[in-house]
């Protein structure tokens, strides 16, 4: 059977980053990625995708130096990004927060920075076996080496290998994760309890549309909050190259109309709906709404086809709850969007899955697993926190509230063009003391990493 120290099950942004770094401090890694084909890749891929925009800070928490990162995978510098109510606009101009990067952030091609970092782990050594998934992983914590547990995985192919250390990057669709770590929970216990795909992801849709010049805004994201029912679920359009954007949204998976208590006040519903809109038909009508009074949606604003995953469009699930620790005493580490770091109110996880799978390639191929959980939480657990914390205070929100939200906000921004998105001056009365006192309420509740489901100590070896 074949051995190795460090085997990666996933090849996104936290499996590939994990796998750099376990290479490129000695130790004998290889990542196994199933891989899917893409409009915009000659080669198989991963399958885990998102609306690829990077904010500044974001580059920081990654652990990057943006200079390093190739000019063919930006698309598009951002000025700024605006969250549209129903009858009321925010625009932020600045995060508030300090980075290193001199802009408000940018677009990004999702496949050539996941190229990208699959270069940086093949450089360092690292075994990429893309096109070759995992179908099970049995962990042995009886293991006689003084390393500790050791495990088997089998490949997609019928073959076996062994591993000192495992890392699981899968992931929001947690194909290994869940029964691999179910190892080591207690008698009628699951991790699927916490993780299970349909309770715990979003799910998210989005097109790739060729815009007129004359409309296309290259330098702006754009939100549209409290014009579609479910938590935090919103539609967006991300500037690609040229006038090409990407016009998508994010909404809990398996919603129910009849669940929704005043339908009528959502823009993107239409009194004839049976059920909850198809992403497509979300689509269409968002384009509808703000251009159709003076163009023709469908001639002027044509799909293009040979971008993303499949002719144009893109599906794919988003992890949307709070982590979980990592069974280090098993000598794994879950990483990324398997652990539940993303974030459907704070769009896009790359981030937190690149500095995550950083952290757990170098403490594997160090034989420092053990310090995972408490590495990962100094890294990324501020960014954890924000997130969590603000999908708390918005989960019940209704439309009148988005309004009454950024109505508050532009208050707090007054006239001095400190146009932020977290902002340190709370001056508009009453209303942004509530908005404060509810975030620092939740930031309280989360404190030193009470944000985590599923802690450590909650594992049985």
């Amino acid at each position: 059977m074949e051995r190795v120290d460090v085997a990666i099950v996933g090849g996104g942004p936290a499996g590939t980053s994990a796998a750099e770094q376990a290479a490129a401090y000695g130790a004998e890694t290889v990542l196994f990625e199933q891989g899917v084909p893409r409009e915009d890749r000659e080669a198989l891929g991963p399958d885990s995708t998102d609306a690829a925009g990077m904010l500044d800070y974001w580059i920081d928490i990654m652990d990057f130096d943006y200079e390093e990162i190739p000019d063919d995978v930006i698309l598009q510098e951002l000025e700024g990004t605006r969250f549209v109510g129903p009858n009321s606009a925010v625009e932020l101009t600045t995060t508030g927060i300090d980075a290193s990067y001199p802009n408000f952030g940018y677009t990004f091609h999702r496949a050539r920075m996941d190229d990208w970092l699959h270069e940086r782990a093949a450089e360092a050594g690292a075994d990429l076996r893309v096109g070759t998934g995992v179908s099970d992983l049995e962990t042995d914590l009886r293991a006689s080496g003084s390393r500790g547990p050791t495990h088997t995985l089998t490949l997609s192919n019928g073959d076996q290998l062994e591993a000192q250390y495992v890392v699981l990057a899968d992931g929001p669709q947690r194909r290994i994760t869940l029964e691999a770590l179910d190892q080591f929970t207690a008698p009628g216990r699951s991790v699927s309890d916490y993780l299970s795909p349909p309770e715990a992801n979003h799910i998210a849709y989005q097109e790739y549309r060729e815009f007129p010049e004359e409309v296309f805004d290259s330098d702006w994201l754009e939100f549209w909050w409290g014009y579609m029912p479910g938590e935090t679920a919103y539609p967006w359009v991300f500037p690609n190259d040229g006038t090409v954007a990407r016009v998508g949204l994010t909404m809990p998976i398996g919603m129910d109309l009849a669940d929704v208590d005043n339908p009528d006040a959502y823009k993107l519903l239409e009194p004839t709906d049976d059920g909850i809109p198809s992403g497509s038909e979300y689509v269409s009508r968002l384009l509808e709404l703000e251009y159709g009074d003076e163009y023709d949606v469908e001639t002027d604003f044509p799909l293009v086809e040979d971008r993303g995953k499949s002719r144009g469009t893109e599906t794919y699930p988003i992890s949307s709850t709070r982590p979980i620790d990592s069974p280090v005493g098993a000598n794994i580490a879950v990483v990324g969007g398997a652990m539940g770091t993303t974030s459907a109110f704070h769009e896009g996880g790359y981030h937190v899955a690149v500095r995550s799978g950083k952290i757990a390639g170098r403490l594997a191929a160090t034989d420092s697993i053990g310090r995972y959980n408490r590495r990962w939480k100094e890294a990324i657990g501020d960014e954890v926190l924000r997130n969590v914390a603000f999908a708390d205070i918005v989960a019940d929100y209704e439309p009148d509230d988005w309004d009454w939200a950024f109505g508050v906000v532009n208050d707090m921004q007054g006239d001095n063009g400190d146009n932020v998105l977290v902002s340190k001056r709370y001056s508009a009365g009453i209303d942004a003391t509530k908005i404060l006192a509810a975030y620092k309420r939740r930031k309280f509740a989360y404190r030193k990493g009470r944000y985590v489901q599923l802690a450590e100590d909650e594992y049985v070896y």
